[in-house]
C-alpha cells in the first residue's frame, strides 16, 4: 500500500480549492437566458430571467408616462417602491409619479412631465405633459432580450412636441441584474429643456433602500406644490450612496459622477443599485438627483438649481433635430455589494 505524504496532500488541497473557486467564478458569470414577452394584461410587456419575472414594462393610457415596474434583484427582491401602484407595508406615499424606471422631465415647452400624477387636479393638467406610447417596434429574446418603442411626448391635446424611440436591453447573471436604456429624442416642433431640478432617468427605491432618517423633509416643485416626506421611525431604512467622485449619503444629492450607486440590507442580503452616465450625453458627467428618501435620479440638465445659479444648461432642439441618452442600471445581491474598482471597470466597458 502507498501512502501519500504530507506535501502531496497540501498540493492535492491547493488543486481543489482553486478548480472550487473557478468553477463557483464561472457559474456567478453564467449568463441567463433573458425572455421578453407579452403580458396577459393590457399594454404591459414582461421580461423575465432564468424563468423568474424581473420587470414588466407598462405603458397604459391611466399612467403619463410608461416604466418599468417593480424591478427585481437576481434573488427575486423587488427593489423598487410599490406605491401607487402596488403598496407594501411600510411604503412612504409621497410624490405618486415615482413609479418603478422612468424618463422624462419637468420643463419642456414650459410643460412639467415630471410631476404629472393622477393627483393633479383637472383644473391644472394642462400645465402638464405626457409621455404616449403608440408602437412597440421589436421585442426579442436570448441571452440579451430586447424591447423597443416608440412614444410621443404630447400636451394635454396630444400635440405631439418630441418624438421618443427607446431601446433597452436586458441581461442578467446569478448575481446581477442590467437594464441599458438608450433614448432618442426627436423634436417634432421646437423644443426647449429648460434647465430644471426634477429629471431625467429616475428611480424610486424600496423602503429599505432609503437613507435612515427621523426628521420630516419638506420640497416645494417650480410651480409652489408643496410636498412633505415624513421622516420614519421603523428602523427598517438601510440605504447609503456613493458617487464615482467620492461623494457619500446626502452629499451625493447635487454632485457630478461617472455613477452613483445606492445600497443597503434586504432581507439577509445586501443589496446595490447603480446608475452609469454615458461619455456620449449631454452635459457628462451628469448630476446625480440622489435623494435619502428614495428618488435616484440622474439630471444632465439641472445644473442652476445644483450649482447653486453659478451655471446653467438649457437645451434647444429644433425642429427634426435629435438627441441620445444613454444610461446602464445594474442590480446586484450577495453578501457584499460592488466595489469602486468593479463599477470602474463597468462604466468603462459600458463607454467604449
Amino acid at each position: 500500500m502507498k501512502f501519500i505524504n504530507k506535501r502531496s496532500c497540501f498540493i492535492f488541497l491547493g488543486i481543489f480549492v482553486v478548480l472550487s473557486a473557478w468553477s463557483f467564478f464561472a457559474e456567478a458569470q453564467k449568463v441567463e437566458n433573458v425572455q421578453v414577452v407579452q403580458s396577459a394584461k393590457n399594454n404591459t410587456i414582461d421580461v423575465l430571467i432564468a424563468g423568474k419575472p424581473f420587470t414588466s414594462f407598462l405603458y397604459p393610457d391611466t399612467l403619463e408616462k410608461p416604466v418599468l415596474y417593480p424591478l427585481r434583484a437576481a434573488n427575486g427582491t423587488i427593489v423598487t417602491r410599490g406605491f401607487p401602484l402596488d403598496p407594501k407595508t411600510g411604503d412612504p406615499t409621497d410624490h405618486p409619479h415615482h413609479i418603478g424606471l422612468w424618463f422624462n422631465y419637468e420643463n419642456l415647452n414650459g410643460l412639467d412631465f415630471w410631476n404629472n400624477s393622477y393627483a393633479i387636479p383637472q383644473d391644472k393638467k394642462n400645465q402638464y405633459g405626457w409621455i404616449r406610447t403608440d408602437k412597440i417596434i421589436e421585442t426579442a429574446s436570448g441571452k440579451t432580450g430586447i424591447l423597443v418603442y416608440h412614444a410621443n411626448w404630447t400636451n394635454q391635446q396630444k400635440g405631439v412636441i418630441l418624438e421618443e424611440t427607446t431601446r433597452f436591453e436586458f441581461s442578467g447573471d446569478i448575481r446581477h441584474r442590467v437594464v441599458e436604456r438608450t433614448t432618442t429624442l426627436k423634436a417634432n416642433k421646437d423644443a426647449f429643456f429648460k434647465d430644471a431640478k426634477d429629471g431625467m432617468l429616475g428611480l424610486r427605491v424600496a423602503h429599505e433602500l432609503q437613507m435612515p432618517t427621523t426628521e420630516d423633509q419638506k420640497f416645494i416643485d417650480d410651480k409652489g406644490n408643496v410636498t412633505i416626506v415624513k421622516g420614519g421611525t421603523d428602523n427598517v431604512p438601510t440605504g447609503n450612496y456613493l458617487t464615482s467622485a467620492g461623494k457619500t449619503g446626502n452629499d451625493a444629492w447635487s454632485s457630478r459622477g461617472v455613477w452613483c450607486k445606492l445600497y443597503g440590507k434586504m432581507s439577509n442580503d445586501s443589496v446595490s443599485i447603480a446608475i452609469i452616465d454615458h461619455p456620449k450625453n449631454p452635459n457628462y458627467p451628469t448630476f446625480w438627483h440622489a435623494r435619502g428618501y428614495g428618488l435616484f435620479a440622474a439630471n444632465p440638465l439641472g445644473e442652476k438649481i445644483f450649482t447653486n445659479g453659478k451655471s446653467e444648461k438649457n437645451l434647444t432642439l429644433k425642429k427634426g433635430e435629435s438627441v441620445t441618452f444613454k444610461y446602464r442600471i445594474v442590480i446586484e445581491n450577495g453578501k457584499g455589494t460592488m466595489g469602486v474598482a468593479e463599477l470602474n471597470k463597468m462604466a468603462d466597458e459600458f463607454g467604449k
